[in-house]
This record gives structure tokens, C-alpha cells and sequence, in this order.
């Protein structure tokens, strides 16, 4: 993904985060082990075990020792670690917040 590209997905990630009535920071970042379990036990079907595989690949690859562009090549090491980093973030942070409102929909009683 582009810079330019990871830079607007953030952006819009903050405004989804920020905007009124929209599950919070707090909430979707809690909400991440549950939308986890729901994903891998086939109840949340708003996102599919592939994306979560990249997710999790995505972490992997941020703590990982071991890079595709080794972080001695001071910039350009240290921004494919933050291109990924902003890619995860706004993917789990989107994600975890259509969980929550997944959830507060799936909780809501039926009207008659």
C-alpha cells in the first residue's frame, strides 16, 4: 500500500474513531479479543478469517526481528515497519468498531 494510501486510512480511521456516536477507542480495542473469538467461531461473519490471517501476520511481522527491509537502512527499515503498523491499526481499529456496532445491533430487542 501506498504512503499516501496508509496516511488516508488512518486519517479516516481517526474520524470514525472521533465521530459522534461511534464506538470509541476504548470500546473497539476491547472488543478486539471478542471480535476474535466470534471471527474464529464463525458467529461474526463481517469479516472473514483470511483478513483476520493477515492481521495476525501483520503483528508478526512488527515484532518480528526479521523484516523484508532490514531496519539498518534507517529510513526506509524503519517505514515499512510503520506503513504496517498503520495498516493494522486502522484495520483493527475499523474492524473492532463495526464489532461493537455488530454487537449493540445483535443486542437491540426485536419490535413486534
Amino acid at each position: 500500500m501506498a504512503k499516501a494510501a496508509r496516511a488516508a486510512q488512518a486519517w479516516r480511521t481517526y474520524r470514525d474513531v472521533s465521530k459522534p456516536g461511534s464506538p470509541g477507542l476504548g470500546a473497539r480495542l476491547r472488543a478486539l479479543p471478542r471480535m476474535v473469538g466470534a471471527v474464529m467461531r464463525g458467529e461474526y461473519s463481517g469479516m472473514g478469517k483470511g483478513k483476520l490471517a493477515m492481521m495476525g501476520l501483520g503483528v508478526l511481522y512488527i515484532i518480528s526481528p526479521v523484516d523484508i527491509v532490514p531496519d539498518f537502512l534507517v529510513l526506509i527499515g524503519v517505514a515499512d515497519d510503520f506503513g504496517v503498523f498503520l495498516w493494522l491499526m486502522g484495520s483493527l481499529l475499523g474492524e473492532g468498531g463495526r464489532y461493537v456496532d455488530w454487537e449493540r445491533e445483535k443486542a437491540r430487542p426485536l419490535h413486534s
